[in-house]
């Protein structure tokens, strides 16, 4: 703000009574235009800082509460059965509703009013084959406001089923059909009892029938794009996506659970986290989500920001291209990674602990099987491995293993063959994700120490997706060797372990790897309604792929993310007291809850800070006036009097 030069006072008493009035009209001014200034901040309007979006600038101008929230991948695609990426999943959780909400604090299945899914209670048959949900009435659809009815849920469940849809083919495993009983009772028929019903009931999207029964089911899952705007029954509504730029969202006033508290959210895309984090510090941004460690320290000496290293359920991987293609298919992947005992050796040649502590700085843990560890309770689904099998950083086990398994360096040029060919092998990182480029550079140089030639690439994710999901004349071909990647779990342990099955090949495996051993397990963990029967089916399939080796496991890395405390109230952990706060990975967490902290006292916000505003310009635009006018009477007073 620029100095205000104050006026000279006049030793005339007429002078000092004009200059006296002037002033106070000029303080007067002033703390409205502060005041003017604030109010626009404070509901959405710009600022020096600001991004030039035409959502913001938009929005700004018509006094609404935006939340900008920054992140450094933005979604891949918004329709539910192609996009992969969390940023898309979280699009989806404030779009759609879920059948069965999950308690906050234990993540377990909710039932009764106040749940946070479309079902209010359940029951199940005694044979565990039949499923009945009853479903909450005021469920409304964005663009008519219509019911969200039974016919709804009975639609998307048979629509992932009949046209076997893989994305969501792991939640439905089993179900033969659902049909609408009523409006608001619905009935699953399953097959087999069904373990997963419930926690796989919270993470399918309940879409409206009449939008998605009009898209052929031959593009839904190839090029259909969801193009907003979206039609939800969920508490925000996607209105745009612009691509390398921004999605917004626009609060649904009518959702069942009660308006968000702010008008719209406003995703930002960065391509650098710096960039994002110093927006942060500046005010621009709200939030943010996806920073580096460098970053997060910074922040953490922010007042009234809070920055934090937050536990997720999700882990950090190498993929090992295991593809053994049937007659008449190709795999473009190095053939040594079809020998599960070449994967397992280089389980010895990763230092997991070194990832951690440098290219985490301390906010990750060394992973070993595809369930997180000190995640889930009661019971804890996540198998150890025993001391007498557990993986260590070795390089002279990794080569003894590589050497029994038929692999040496018969010409001693200081690369292993294979079938009298040197072993190359194509390492790829991520482009977007710079730890994912340092832990591949440490990689790189240990497997270069065990006699294999190893080219090292960046690739961005939707290049890396196309190449584990290439094809040759029609057919699935993968054309890739090893790549560094991650997943967020789902909820129920299952179904992350649906993921490597020889039915989710050319779906959601990525690694292509098939064992007979452990498909039948699956499907038996699935039918397993009694817990410590399952979990023993579950632990020994950790431990098929702990030892066959699809994935080198890397670390159970924290999310970093940050949030403005000093304007911002009513942040929300996912799950409540340690879990997410920017990007919930199931549920809507924060962005029910969120609003400014003078929107929390119930004194301004909006469009009332506005009116109040309007009415301070008024106020001040009368003294003016009056001002004026004391000052011209008493000039022409002083004009008329004699000498």
């Amino acid at each position: 703000m620029g100095a205000r030069v104050r006026p000279r006072v006049r030793a005339a008493l007429g002078a000092r009574f004009r200059v006296t009035v002037i002033c106070i009209c000029v303080v007067l001014a002033a703390g409205l235009a502060f005041g003017l200034a604030a109010a626009l901040a404070q509901s959405g309007g710009p600022s020096p800082a600001a991004p030039a979006s035409p959502a913001a600038s938009a929005s700004a101008g018509a006094g609404k509460t935006i939340l900008r929230v920054g992140w450094t991948h933005e979604p891949d695609n918004l329709n539910p059965f192609i996009g992969q990426v969390f940023s898309s999943y979280m699009v989806w959780y404030l779009t759609y509703d879920v059948l069965v909400g999950v308690d906050p604090v234990t993540l377990a299945p909710a039932k009764g009013p106040s749940s946070a899914g479309l079902a209010t209670d359940w029951t199940v048959s005694a044979d565990g084959k039949t499923w009945t949900f009853t479903l909450r009435r005021g469920a409304t659809w964005t663009d008519d406001h219509q019911p969200v009815t039974a016919r709804d849920v009975a639609f998307t469940y048979n629509y992932v089923i009949d046209n076997q849809l893989s994305a969501f083919t792991t939640l439905t495993e089993g179900v033969k059909h659902v049909t609408a009983v009523d409006d608001y009772t619905v009935s699953f028929d399953c097959s087999q009892p069904k373990a997963d019903m419930l926690l796989g009931a919270g993470s399918l999207f309940i879409l409206p029938e009449h939008i998605w029964s009009k898209v052929p089911a031959k593009t839904v899952a190839t090029s259909f794009t969801n193009a907003p705007p979206i039609v939800g029954s969920g508490p925000f509504q996607c209105v745009t996506f612009k691509k390398g730029g921004y999605v917004e969202m626009v609060a649904n006033h009518s959702y069942w659970r009660g308006a968000p508290q702010i008008d719209e959210v406003l995703f930002e895309n960065y391509t650098n986290e710096d960039t994002m984090a110093q927006d942060l510090k500046a005010g621009t941004l709200d939030a943010c989500q996806g920073l580096l460690n460098a970053q997060l320290r910074m922040l953490q000496d922010v007042p009234g920001i809070s920055a934090q290293g937050i536990p997720t359920n999700g882990y950090d991987e190498l993929c090992l291209n295991s593809y053994d293609p049937p007659g008449g298919q190709k795999s473009l992947g190095n053939p040594v990674l079809r020998d599960w005992r070449f994967r397992q050796a280089l389980q010895w040649a990763v230092d997991k602990e070194k990832i951690c502590a440098v290219v985490y700085g301390g906010h990750a843990r060394p992973a070993d099987t595809v369930i997180t560890s000190d995640y889930y309770k009661d019971p804890d689904w996540h198998w150890a491995p025993p001391a007498d099998v557990a993986y260590s950083f070795d390089l002279t086990k990794a080569g003894q293993a590589l050497d029994a398994a038929g692999y040496r360096d018969a010409n001693g040029d200081g690369i292993r063959e294979s079938q009298g060919k040197p072993i190359e092998l194509r390492l790829w990182s991520r482009t977007e994700n710079e730890e994912s480029q340092l832990e591949a550079k440490f990689m790189a140089g240990w497997f270069k120490q065990l006699g294999l030639k190893i080219d090292l690439q960046t690739l961005d994710s939707g290049a890396l997706t196309d190449r584990i999901y290439n094809t040759v004349g029609g057919k699935l071909a993968p054309d890739y060797d090893m790549f560094i990647w991650g997943w967020y779990s789902s909820l129920d342990p299952g179904s992350g372990l649906g993921y490597f099955t020889t039915a989710q090949i050319n779906g959601w495996s990525d690694s292509d790897y098939s064992n007979a051993e452990y498909d039948r397990l699956y499907v038996e963990q699935g039918r397993a309604i009694d817990v410590p029967a399952r979990k023993q089916l579950i632990d020994r399939m950790q431990q098929i792929l702990y030892e066959q080796s699809p994935y080198v496991m890397l670390t159970y890395a924290q999310d970093k993310e940050a949030w403005n405390t000093a304007k911002w109230t009513g942040w929300e952990r996912t799950p409540r007291g340690f879990g997410n706060v920017v990007i919930p990975p199931w549920g809507i967490g924060t962005y029910l809850t969120v609003r400014p902290i003078a929107a929390a006292g119930a004194t301004t916000s909006g469009s009332s800070s506005t009116i109040w505003v309007v009415v301070g310009v008024v106020v001040v635009a009368i003294v003016l006036i009056v001002a004026v006018v004391l000052v011209r009477r008493r000039r022409r007073r002083t004009v008329e009097e004699p000498a």
